[in-house]
C-alpha cells in the first residue's frame, strides 16, 4: 500500500467511546459486501485512524455514511488515491464527459457523480487531517466553480445549436456572449463550506450579446439562468451539485434572475446599501464571458470603494451584525445553541472585522481591495491598520470556527451554523470534532469566541468607559431652539423639528401617567437618557412618535418609568416593543408592571423549564383568598410568560423552537394548575365518583409544542371511573358522564370567562371523538373505541401530535398506550396518501392557498410539511415505531435517520420549517390580521428580514416564494399532485 494514498496520510479523527453501536453497523455493512471488496476495505482500516474515520461517519454522520454505503468502490477509490491530483482528474473528467453529453439528464448525472465523490473525499481529508481547513473550502469552492461552468456551457452549447447565438469558439460558447456569472460571499473568496448554497448573481450585456438579432436578450438570458439553477440544484436519486442562492441580486423580490448591465449599474449608484457595497468586495466572475464579467467589476469599482475614507462605512456594518445577532438569538457567548456564524464571537464578526476596515480605507488603498478574510487580515496587519498579534488569533480563531462549520454540516448535509441545544448532543458532536469531551470542546471554543468579541468590540463597540455624557440642553425648548435642533440631528433624527415639538409636549407632563409629581419630577429628569435609547431604535424618529402614543394610553407610569430610568439598556428594547409588536405595547400599556420581568438577571438567560414555571405559578396563587382573585393571578402570571417569552422573540434572545415549546411550557402548567383546582372545586358541589379519572389531551400547536403568542388551546378531556357506582357521591349528585361534561363546561369557562386582567386563552375542543357532534368529555374506552373502528385519516393525523399534559401516571400510561397501539397498526401506503391529499385539496378549496404570507396555509407552506411529517407516521410507524414524535422537526429527523425520507427531501423541509416558525413567530406577536406587506411599517419589514436571516425584506420574499416552491415539491412527489 502506497503511502501517498489517502488511508495512509491520515493523522486525526474522532473520538469513539463504547456507548455507541458504530462498530456493529460497520461490521453489518462490510458483511453485506462482496467478500473481496469487504477484505479489502478490511486492509485499508489497519491504517493509524482510518478505522476511527469510518466509525466517526458510521456514528455521527447520515450523510458521509450513505455515501459510503452507496458505492462501495469509490470508497476504496479514494482510501488509495493521492487526494490532490485525484481531486483535479475527477473535475477533469467530468467536464470533458459534460462536454461531450448527450442531453440535459446525462450532465446532470455526471455533475452529481463528480459532487458525491469529491464531496466524500473532501470530507476524509478535513476529518482525518490531511488537508488545513483553508485547503478545504478551496477544494469545495473549485468544485463549485467547474460544476457552474460545465453547466453554463452545456446549455449555451445547445442554444448554439438551436441557432439563438453565435460561437466563435464551440468549445467555449460563453466567451463573447455578455453573460457574467459573479460569484459571491464565501464562493466569490474561494472560502465555501461544506454544505453551502453558492451565491451567484447574473448579469447580461444586452449591447454585446453573441445572440442572433432576432432574439430579446432578457428572456433569453433568464431562461438560461433558471435552466443552469436546475441544473445544479434540482434533486434526483443521485443527490444534487449545489443549492444555488440568486437572492443577492438587486431587489430579489421584484427582479428578474438575470439583469442587465445598465440596470444594475443605475440600481447600485442609486440605492445600494451599505451590506451591498460589503458583499461586492468577494464579488468574482466565475462562469460566462469573462471579459464583460472584468469590465462589469471596474465599473461597480467606485460603488464599493469610495475616493475618502469612509468610516460610515463601519456604523452601518456593525449595525448589520448587531441586527443579525440580535434576531437570531445570540446576543451572548454560548456553547448550547451558540451559532458560530453569526453569534457572539463567530465567523461573521471576524468577517465584518476586515470588511469594514476594508470599506473604511479600500477607495484611498487598493493594496486592501482581496477577496479572502484571512487575506485581507494579512493585508491589514501588514499595512498597519491593525496588529499582528489580531491577525494571529482572529486567524486562529477562523480556522477552528470553519471547522466546527464543516463538522456540523457534513452530519446531515445541512447548511447549518448552530451546535445542538443541550449539552448530551453537544458532547455527541464534540466526540465527532475529535475532543474527548464536551468540556474540552467548550474550553476551545469559548476561548477563540471570546478572543474574537475582544477584538471586533474594540473596533465596533465605542463609549469604552460604558457611559454617555448627556449634554445640558433645555429638553422643552421646541421647535425654535437651535441647540436643541442640532442635538437631535446628530444623534440621527430625520425629523428634528416634529421631535422637538413632541419632547415639548413631554417636558410639560400633561399626561394621566404623570399626575404624580414625583413621578412627572422622575420623568423628566430621565427624558435626555430616553431620548438618547430611542435614538438607538431601528427608527428613531417612529420610535419617538410610538412612545408618545404610549405614554398617552398609559394609566400608571411610576413604576416603568422607575424602572427605565434606572435601566437605560431597556429604553431600545421598548422602543422595539412599541414600533414592531402592537400586541406587547398594548399589554405593556394596560399592566406595566409586566415589565419586571425584563429585569430580572434570569431574563436572558436559559429559559425556565417546565418545573421552575411550576414554581414560580405556585408562588403567584398561594395566598389567593378567592375563586376570582385566583383566576386574576392566573391571568397576570399568564400575560407576564407571554410578554416574557414575547420580548425575547423580538430581542432575539430565543429562538422560535424554543419560544414554541416555552408558550407550551407555560400554557402546559396553567392547563394543570385550572385542572387540579377545577377539579378540586366541582367536587365540593357534587362529589366524586368512585374510582374517577380525568386527563387533558392536547393537541395541535399545544400537543406538538410548537405554539406561538396568539395560539388557541385544542384539548381533549377524557376520563374513567368505575362503572359499577356511576353516581358521584355529593350533596347534588350526577351520574357517569353528565358529571365529567359538567366539569369539562367548568374547565373551558375557567379559561375564557373574561375578568379584569382579560381572557386566559381560547379553546377548541373540536378535535374531540365525533368533533362538534360529540359530547364535550370522552370516556377511554369509547374514546379508544372510536379511535379503532371509527375516525378518519385525518383524525389519525391530529393524533401523530396528542400529548397527555394533566393526568395522574396510571391514567396517563393507559392513553398513551392506547394513542400508540392506534399510530402502529398497519396502513396501505397508497390510500393513506390519497387520504392527506384530500385533506390538503379540501382545506386549499375552504381556506386558499395562494397567500405566500399565509405561511400556514400557502401551497408549499407549514400545513405542507406538517402534513408530510403526519403521513410518514401514518405509514411507517407499524414497522418502525420509533419514527413517532409530537414534533414535526423530530419527525423529519427521524424519517432520515430511518431510510424513509430521503436527506435532502429532509434537509428541505427542516429548513423551511426553521423559517417559517421563525416568522410566523413574529408575525403572531405583531400582526393581529393578515400580514401585508405594502402595509407594514418599516421596523416590522426590518424584524421580519432579520428573522428569515436575510439581508432585507426583498431577499425574504425571494426566499419564501422559493422555499414554498421546493416544499410543494416534495409534498407532491411523496403523497401526489392536486
Amino acid at each position: 500500500m502506497n503511502s501517498s494514498a489517502l488511508a495512509a496520510r491520515f493523522v486525526s479523527g474522532p473520538h469513539i467511546t463504547a456507548t455507541g453501536n458504530a462498530e456493529q453497523r460497520l461490521g453489518d455493512w462490510l458483511a453485506e459486501l462482496e467478500p473481496e471488496q469487504s477484505a479489502e476495505i478490511k486492509a485499508w482500516l489497519d491504517r493509524p485512524f482510518a478505522r476511527t474515520i469510518l466509525l466517526g461517519i458510521v456514528e455521527f454522520s447520515p450523510y458521509l455514511f450513505d455515501l459510503i454505503r452507496a458505492d462501495a468502490g469509490r470508497l476504496l477509490r479514494l482510501l488509495a488515491c493521492d487526494p490532490e491530483p485525484h481531486l483535479t482528474s475527477l473535475i477533469e473528467k467530468a467536464t470533458r464527459d459534460v462536454l461531450a453529453a448527450a442531453g440535459e439528464a446525462e450532465v446532470m448525472l455526471l455533475l452529481r457523480r463528480m459532487k458525491s465523490e469529491a464531496a466524500l473525499l473532501i470530507a476524509l481529508c478535513d476529518i482525518g487531517g490531511v488537508w488545513p481547513v483553508m485547503r478545504v473550502t478551496a477544494a469545495l469552492t473549485d468544485l463549485a466553480t467547474v460544476s457552474v461552468q460545465a453547466a453554463l456551457r452545456f446549455l449555451l452549447r445547445q442554444e448554439v445549436a438551436r441557432g439563438r447565438m453565435t460561437a466563435l469558439n464551440h468549445d467555449r460558447p460563453e466567451e463573447g456572449s455578455g453573460l457574467i456569472v459573479l460569484a459571491m460571499g464565501k464562493m466569490g473568496a474561494g472560502e465555501l463550506n461544506y454544505s453551502s448554497d453558492i451565491d451567484l448573481i447574473v448579469f447580461f450585456d444586452p449591447a454585446a450579446t453573441s445572440l442572433v438579432a432576432e432574439i430579446e436578450p432578457a428572456p433569453f438570458f433568464v431562461r438560461v439562468t433558471q435552466a443552469l439553477a436546475r441544473l445544479l440544484q434540482q434533486r434526483s436519486g443521485e443527490g444534487y451539485v449545489f443549492r444555488v442562492d440568486l437572492r443577492l441580486r438587486p431587489d430579489p423580490a421584484s427582479t428578474q434572475v438575470a439583469i442587465s448591465t445598465e440596470a444594475a449599474l443605475h440600481y447600485y449608484e442609486r440605492e445600494g446599501r451599505t451590506w451591498e457595497r460589503a458583499a461586492m468586495i468577494k464579488a468574482r466572475v466565475c462562469a460566462g464571458d469573462a471579459k464583460a464579467g472584468e469590465t462589469l467589476i471596474a465599473e461597480l469599482s467606485p460603488f464599493v470603494w469610495r475616493k475618502h475614507l469612509d468610516f460610515a462605512a463601519l456604523a452601518d456594518v456593525h449595525d448589520m451584525k448587531r441586527q443579525m445577532q440580535t434576531y437570531r438569538g445570540q446576543s451572548e457567548i454560548a456553547v448550547e445553541g451558540h451559532n458560530v456564524k453569526v453569534g457572539r464571537g463567530g465567523i461573521r464578526e471576524i468577517e465584518f472585522f476586515a470588511q469594514t476596515q476594508q470599506l473604511i480605507a479600500g477607495g484611498r488603498h487598493p493594496e486592501l481591495r482581496v477577496r479572502s478574510t484571512l487575506h485581507a487580515l494579512q493585508v491589514l496587519a501588514t499595512s498597519n491598520w491593525i496588529g499582528f498579534q489580531a491577525c494571529d488569533e482572529l486567524t486562529a480563531a477562523y480556522e477552528f470556527l470553519r471547522c466546527v462549520e464543516h463538522r456540523l454540516q457534513m452530519m446531515c448535509d445541512e447548511q447549518t451554523h448552530t451546535l445542538p441545544e443541550d449539552a448530551e448532543a453537544v458532547e455527541r458532536f464534540a466526540n465527532f470534532f475529535g475532543y474527548e469531551s464536551r468540556a474540552a470542546f467548550a474550553k476551545d471554543l469559548v476561548g477563540h469566541l471570546n478572543v474574537v468579541q475582544g477584538h471586533y468590540g474594540k473596533l465596533f463597540e465605542g463609549d469604552p468607559t460604558g457611559t454617555v455624557k448627556l449634554p445640558q440642553l433645555n429638553y422643552g425648548g421646541g421647535p425654535e431652539d437651535a441647540r436643541l435642533l442640532d442635538h437631535l440631528t446628530t444623534l440621527g433624527f430625520k425629523k428634528p423639528v416634529a421631535v422637538a415639538g413632541t419632547l415639548q409636549l413631554w417636558m410639560q407632563g400633561n399626561f394621566r401617567a404623570l399626575r404624580n409629581e414625583a413621578t412627572k419630577a422622575a420623568f423628566i429628569e430621565f427624558v435626555p437618557g430616553l431620548l438618547h435609547g430611542l435614538a438607538h431604535a431601528e427608527d428613531p424618529d417612529d420610535a419617538v412618535t410610538t412612545f408618545d402614543r404610549f405614554l398617552g394610553a398609559l394609566q400608571r407610569g411610576g413604576r416603568l418609568i422607575s424602572l427605565l430610568s434606572q435601566n437605560r439598556d431597556l429604553v431600545a428594547l421598548v422602543a422595539l416593543i412599541l414600533g414592531a409588536a402592537p400586541r406587547l405595547g398594548d399589554m405593556l400599556a394596560r399592566q406595566p408592571q409586566i415589565m419586571d420581568g425584563l429585569i430580572d438577571p434570569r431574563f436572558f438567560g436559559a429559559m425556565p423549564d417546565q418545573k421552575e414555571l411550576s414554581v414560580r405559578l405556585a408562588a403567584t396563587l398561594k395566598d389567593a383568598d378567592s375563586y376570582e382573585d385566583f383566576l386574576d393571578r392566573l391571568r397576570l402570571s399568564g400575560q407576564e410568560s407571554l410578554f416574557l417569552i414575547g420580548t425575547r422573540i423580538l430581542s432575539g434572545t430565543v429562538s422560535a423552537q424554543h419560544a414554541g415549546v416555552a408558550f407550551a411550557d407555560v400554557a402546559e402548567g396553567i392547563v394543570h394548575t385550572v385542572h387540579g383546582l377545577v377539579r378540586d372545586q366541582f367536587a365540593t358541589q357534587y362529589g366524586r365518583i368512585k374510582g374517577q379519572e380525568t386527563a387533558i389531551l392536547a393537541m395541535g400547536r399545544l400537543g406538538s409544542r410548537e405554539m406561538t403568542a396568539s395560539s388557541d388551546l385544542d384539548l381533549i378531556l377524557l376520563y374513567d371511573f368505575d362503572a359499577d357506582d356511576p353516581d358521584s357521591d355529593g350533596e347534588r349528585s350526577l351520574h357517569g358522564a353528565q358529571y365529567f361534561t359538567r366539569l369539562t363546561q367548568r374547565l373551558i369557562s375557567a379559561f375564557t370567562t373574561r375578568t379584569n386582567y382579560g381572557v386566559l386563552y381560547e379553546v377548541d375542543m373540536r378535535l374531540r371523538p365525533s368533533g362538534r357532534a360529540g359530547p364535550l368529555a370522552s370516556r377511554i374506552d369509547s374514546f379508544s373505541d372510536y379511535q379503532e373502528r371509527e375516525a378518519w385519516t385525518w383524525e389519525h393525523m391530529a393524533l401523530t401530535r396528542a400529548r397527555v399534559i394533566s393526568a395522574s401516571p396510571a391514567f396517563r400510561k393507559e392513553i398513551e398506550d392506547t394513542i400508540r397501539n392506534v399510530l402502529t397498526r398497519p396502513r396501505d401506503a397508497a390510500s393513506t396518501a390519497g387520504d392527506v391529499a384530500d385533506m390538503r385539496r379540501a382545506i386549499a378549496l375552504e381556506k386558499g392557498e395562494d397567500d405566500i404570507w399565509d405561511l400556514k396555509l400557502a401551497a408549499g407552506g407549514l400545513v405542507d410539511i406538517d402534513f408530510i411529517a403526519q403521513y410518514l407516521q401514518l405509514v411507517h410507524a407499524s414497522e418502525k415505531p420509533e419514527i413517532l414524535s409530537v414534533s414535526t422537526l423530530q419527525v423529519l429527523d427521524n424519517a432520515a435517520r430511518l431510510g424513509v425520507l430521503p436527506q435532502s427531501d429532509a434537509e428541505i423541509l427542516r429548513s423551511a420549517a426553521r423559517l417559517y416558525h421563525d416568522l410566523t413567530q413574529i408575525l403572531r406577536l405583531c400582526v393581529t390580521g393578515k400580514f401585508k406587506p405594502e402595509a407594514s411599517g418599516e421596523n416590522l419589514l426590518r424584524v421580519m428580514a432579520r428573522a428569515g436571516d436575510t439581508p432585507d425584506f426583498s431577499t425574504l420574499e425571494a426566499r419564501v416564494r422559493e422555499t414554498q416552491a421546493e416544499v410543494r415539491r416534495v409534498f407532491q412527489a411523496m403523497v401526489g399532485r392536486d
